[in-house]
């Protein structure tokens, strides 16, 4: 940890660089994979330095492991935003037919933010990339904390009784399965995607999960 008064100072250009850095390096790792692109072309596709790139990252590895990082903190923020302007506690939610209606308005806005995210459809190539090229690799897209914020607002509807299960990750993981999953795995790419395919598939998804799991 850094003694008091010693921080760095971030300025608006050095946040400015720090996008640019991994804009050009997600761009590259994708296109040619992470262990044939080098620092200096990631550089020179962000037009910094080198020297830039290795101050704000150290190295190839831990600019990687960045992008992660800002996946997973802009997965995490869009998901508690849908999850609280949708699910929230005090959203009306007291019956079956109005959690139905809730749960697609959810899912359609997260849903169709993911799906036609190039910079998340970018990630998970990265991410898929590094699994077929070493299995063994810990470099994951971490999805526990919004997975956990799904699985919360599930147990609480259970809890009043509107939906009916006693596992509420596995009616969690039921749920993405049949929204989100579903729609990323039929519109994989994101400059192709129809909004309105999504829609549907969200809609669709959604009454299934209510038909499986909604109280009788």
């Amino acid at each position: 940890m850094s003694a008091v008064g010693t921080e760095k100072t971030v300025r608006e250009g050095s946040l400015v660089k720090r996008a640019a850095i991994l804009a050009a390096a997600r761009e590259l790792f994708v296109r040619h994979g992470v262990d044939r692109v080098s620092v200096d072309a990631v550089a020179a596709q962000a037009a910094v330095s080198k020297r830039t790139v290795y101050d704000y990252f150290g190295d190839k590895r831990r600019l990687f492991l960045a992008l992660l990082s800002d996946a997973e903190e802009s997965l995490i923020a869009s998901m508690r935003r849908a999850l609280d302007e949708h699910l929230a506690d005090d959203a009306g939610i007291t019956t079956v037919p109005r959690l139905e209606e809730a749960l697609t308005a959810f899912a359609i806005d997260f849903g169709t933010m993911i799906v036609g995210s190039a910079d998340y459809a970018a990630v998970f190539a990265l991410v898929a990339q590094q699994r077929w090229q070493t299995p063994t690799s810990e470099d994951d897209l971490v999805t526990a904390v919004p997975e956990e914020a799904l699985v919360e607002r599930i147990a609480h509807f259970a809890d009043m009784g509107l939906l009916d299960t006693d596992d509420p990750r596995l009616a969690a993981h039921h749920f993405g399965a049949l929204t989100v999953l579903l729609a990323y795995n039929d519109q994989p790419d994101p400059a192709k995607a129809d909004p309105g395919q999504i829609r549907q598939t969200m809609i669709d998804g959604v009454h299934a999960f209510i038909r499986a799991y909604a109280t009788r």
